[in-house]
Formats: C-alpha cells, sequence, structure tokens
C-alpha cells in the first residue's frame, strides 16, 4: 500500500488492516518518541491509570491487544502481573521494550482458550480495527467471569475552547512533528482515524451488548483521551 493512500484519504475498509500493519511497520523505530512527543509525557500517566483501573490481581495473566512497543506491558509487569503482549505489526514486535512474552496474531482471532485470562487491556489502537464487534466478542470469549477490560483511546473534548485547541495541535501540529522526527504521512492518517471511533453511547452500548457490564467513561486531561472500563458479567 503506497503511502499517498494514507496522504490522501483513510483506507478503505477493504484495504485497512495491510494499510495499518504496513505504517506500524514503518514508525515503530521511532514510536515510542514520537508518543512521548505528541502527548508531552501525557501517555505515560494515562498508562498507569489504564491500570490502576483495570485492578489487576498481582501474578494475573493480562493480554495487552496492539501491544506496540510494550508501554503497556512494561505498566502491567510493575504492577506485579504477568502481561502477553499480541500485535498484528512485526515491525513493532522488533522494537518491543517489555520481557513481556510476545504473539503476532490478530486482534480479531486471538489464540486463548475460553475464560482463560486475568484482564485484557488496549491501548490506543480500537480505531485501527477493521471492526470493532468481533474484538469485543473475541476479549469477552477469552476472559475470566468477573475480570476487567480497559480501552485507553483518544477523544474529543467537550469544552468548546479545548476542543478548538485540541483540533489544531492534533490535526496540525503533529503531521509537522512527525515529518521531523518520523513519518508525515502515518502521523496525518493517525488524527484522521478518530473517525472510525463510534460515539460515545454507541460505544458503551456496543461494549455492553458484547457481554460486559459495569460500563464506564474516565475523561483523561481535559477530555483529549478517555479511558473505557467494563467487567466480563458471569
Amino acid at each position: 500500500m503506497s503511502k499517498e493512500k494514507i496522504h490522501g484519504a483513510l483506507p478503505d475498509p477493504s484495504e485497512k488492516e495491510l494499510t495499518v500493519k504496513t505504517m506500524f511497520d514503518r514508525i515503530a523505530p521511532r514510536y515510542d518518541i514520537m508518543n512521548r512527543l505528541i502527548t508531552f509525557g501525557l501517555d505515560v500517566i494515562w498508562r498507569r491509570k489504564t491500570v490502576e483501573e483495570l485492578k489487576p490481581t498481582p501474578g494475573g495473566r493480562i493480554l495487552d491487544v496492539a501491544c506496540g512497543t510494550g508501554d503497556l506491558c512494561r505498566t502491567l509487569r510493575a504492577a506485579e502481573t504477568k502481561p502477553i503482549g499480541l500485535d498484528l505489526s512485526r515491525g513493532m514486535l522488533a522494537s518491543f521494550n517489555s520481557k513481556a512474552p510476545l504473539i503476532n496474531g490478530d486482534a480479531l482471532k486471538m489464540p486463548f482458550m475460553d475464560s482463560s485470562l486475568d484482564g485484557v487491556t488496549c491501548g490506543f489502537a480500537l480505531r485501527n480495527f477493521t471492526d470493532i464487534r468481533p474484538f469485543l466478542q473475541e476479549v469477552s470469549r477469552i476472559l475470566k467471569s468477573g475480570s476487567r477490560l480497559a480501552i485507553l483511546e483518544v477523544d474529543k473534548p467537550k469544552n468548546v475552547f479545548i476542543r478548538l485547541g485540541h483540533s489544531l495541535y492534533f490535526n496540525k501540529v503533529v503531521p509537522v512533528i512527525g515529518k521531523i522526527f518520523s513519518d508525515k504521512e502515518a502521523y496525518q492518517y493517525l488524527p484522521r482515524s478518530t473517525v472510525y471511533l463510534p460515539v460515545e453511547n454507541e460505544l458503551i452500548e456496543m461494549i455492553k451488548t458484547e457481554g460486559f457490564s459495569d460500563v464506564r467513561k474516565m475523561k483523561l486531561t481535559g477530555g483529549i483521551a478517555q479511558l473505557l472500563i467494563a467487567r466480563k458479567e458471569n
């Protein structure tokens, strides 16, 4: 898939998986640096909050879906859990910086037995899936009863002034930072990819429909990021 496909428009649904996989393979070596730069280090705080709200039991097996280079896995290890990283991008796994075991695989076809895991996390990847419902169904299948799912994602602030400032930064400044330090086309795609996210109520209802309860949303840093927590029903 050409870079122009990402630059000019969002990929067609039939091409999305390959386009996104190729893009992440390409940006993997500088992915951590870019995360720190474009969030001013807030991504580290958000990941800590994600693990805190997951409330993992020490020694529990936690799957980090779309694990990237391992930031959430490192945070999970610090919480004395046993994280497992899964990602479709071999480039990301080649740049992995945690000691967690890794799986190169599809989030819609995860190689785990039913009710076998103590928790699942997913950071900044929901909008990159070709379909969100099958992902939620897979998570519901592999989680033990009563265990939690934690999804960390970008969001649109409700405050008009924060929203306008964030939109300007996210859509105009971030691609420039990407051009200087990594890959301009990829960091043009990433802000645009928020259109793949369902609206708030729709996403919450979607999670409930796929076997979860106690679904709650937390707004982070004025609403520029969101954390969704849900518990697997019996």
